[in-house]
């Protein structure tokens, strides 16, 4: 059986949860990027809009 000092099990037990934790993270950052009222959706949505409403402007004058 091979024989692990206190540090290094601590080491690897913080180096497990940070990526852990990272990979939560990533998953929230693409969720909110792409889900279902992402941001890239909603830019997408704002720039339809805005130009309907500069068309709209435009026949007015």
């Amino acid at each position: 059986m091979i024989k692990i000092k206190n540090n290094e099990a601590i080491t690897l037990i913080s180096l497990i949860i940070t990526v852990i934790i990272l990979i939560i993270l990533a998953g929230v950052v693409i969720n909110f990027s792409l889900g279902e009222n992402g941001i890239f959706k909603q830019a997408k949505y704002a720039k339809t809009e805005t130009l309907k409403n500069r068309s709209k402007g435009k026949i007015r004058k």
